[in-house]
């Protein structure tokens, strides 16, 4: 009897898990096996595919374009993680000292990051704009943000970091929430100031918590399409063009499937490579952290 209550719960368990199983299966799999076998093919999506080989990824790697593409997304990336990372968790650390208002602060930072990108896209391409942006209203000089090579990377670093700070600060501010005050009341009556406790108690307590969220702004940030979509459709000269972007307008403007796809793993063995190594020096950053 209790054999054939086991067999029955195995069978229902599998029947709810099978949707899932066959979404991923369809959806993920079979689509990165694809186009895994597309980055050796020159298709335009009419002609009949045609086996090239290695030719797309010599052509990307022959590509000045290709590296200046590498290069801003490199930038974007790591500036997107350094200062995404730095600033939640400065202002987690300020928050979580029960300051006045600070249920209203918690709120108004994590408000964009629920916000839709088109809407920020449009706010924030107002914000920007030389004529009448509030920016340059503010300031009272006349810069061409978004139209300005030198200006329009820095400013979506700026957007995406903007967006970005809520969700970091409510992962820190739930890991806070998890240390015992008594850490810190120990290190106050040991004569150790703000900065003292926030560099010698809350860091390393913290860096579990900093470990996995430099991984995943990371990730994140070398995906970055939607921002770049709305804001500068990669402009102007390419000067905010960035992988997947390119990805987009190989596949779906140029009708360079091959391509495409082939940029597309590049950028698969870039964020593979640098997980791999952010994992390897895990012990480095994480507090006692053990294999």
């Amino acid at each position: 009897m209790f054999e054939k209550i086991t067999n029955n719960q195995n069978l229902a368990a599998r029947i709810f898990i099978l949707p899932a199983i066959l979404g991923t299966f369809i959806f993920i799999i079979i689509p990165v096996i694809c186009s895994f076998g597309l980055s050796f093919t020159e298709w335009d999506l009419l002609n009949p595919i045609k086996f090239v080989g290695f030719e797309n990824y010599k052509l990307l790697f022959n590509d000045d374009l290709f590296y200046k593409i590498l290069i801003n997304t490199v930038v974007f990336a790591l500036s997107t993680s350094i200062l995404g990372v730095i600033i939640p968790l400065i202002l987690a650390s300020i928050l979580n000292s029960k300051i006045r208002g600070s249920e209203f602060f918690k709120t108004a930072y994590f408000l964009p990051f629920i916000t839709p990108m088109v809407v920020i896209g449009i706010i924030w391409a107002w914000i920007f704009d030389p004529n009448i942006g509030l920016l340059n209203q503010v300031l009272q000089i006349n810069i061409n943000w978004l139209y300005d090579s030198k200006f329009a990377l820095p400013a979506l670093i700026v957007v995406s970091v903007w967006k970005l700070i809520g969700y970091n600060m409510i992962i820190f501010l739930s890991s806070l929430s998890s240390i015992s005050n008594s850490m810190f009341e120990a290190a106050k009556i040991d004569g150790a100031n703000a900065i003292q406790i926030f560099k010698n108690v809350t860091i390393p307590l913290l860096s579990p918590t900093i470990f996995f969220v430099i991984i995943i702004t990371a990730i994140s940030s070398f995906q970055v399409f939607d921002l770049i979509y709305l804001m500068t459709q990669g402009g102007p000269f390419d000067s905010t063009n960035v992988l997947v972007y390119a990805i987009y307008k190989n596949a779906f403007e140029y009708f360079n499937v091959g391509k495409a796809s082939a940029i597309a793993y590049v950028l698969f063995a870039i964020i593979l490579i640098l997980t791999l190594i952010q994992w390897s020096l895990r012990k480095k950053i994480v507090y006692n952290e053990l294999d």
